[in-house]
């Protein structure tokens, strides 16, 4: 075998493990930048550390924007720092395609999804079990409650 095709040989090999070697290392820092983007879907804290540092911000949802709409509009008026993580986060939440158009006062120290419950008006929407029972069946049960201390108190 001549040198020259010993030197081509060594040089296509070299190449070869360069391409490889570059390849692999593409393929891990996409993994790594894939994991960490995915943890922060659900650990994303907010803009401001505190309640303290956080401010009041007046954002307007208009009737037919979209989840990408409203996330690039958060993130123009600083309170979220990533678009595609908030649009992913609102697609992945029970509050998909439930975001009401108006006015909102939202704090830069609120996490995505207290935003996302405020713009959905899931807020409003808070009750307790005795709030949604009728007042009739209220009292029916507080009588209820009433007569088994008494029972209780007479076995003893």
């Amino acid at each position: 075998m001549s040198a020259r095709k010993i030197v081509m040989k060594v040089v296509s090999v070299s190449f070869s493990v360069l391409v490889i070697v570059l390849l692999v290392y593409a393929f891990a820092q996409a993994g790594n930048y894939a994991y960490h983007f995915g943890y922060r879907v659900f650990t994303e804290t907010a803009v401001a550390d505190t309640e303290d540092e956080g401010e009041d911000v007046i954002v307007s949802v208009e009737e037919g924007m979209s989840a990408g709409d409203v996330g690039a509009l958060l993130k123009e008026k600083g309170l979220i720092r990533d678009q595609y993580l908030f649009f992913l986060q609102l697609k992945l939440s029970a509050y998909s395609k439930k975001i009401k158009p108006g006015i909102y006062t939202l704090n830069t120290a609120m996490r995505a999804e207290e935003m996302m419950q405020v713009m959905s008006g899931a807020e409003e929407e808070t009750e307790t079990e005795e709030d949604k029972k009728p007042s009739s069946e209220q009292a029916g049960s507080e009588t209820e409650k009433g007569a088994q201390e008494t029972e209780g108190g007479e076995k003893q």
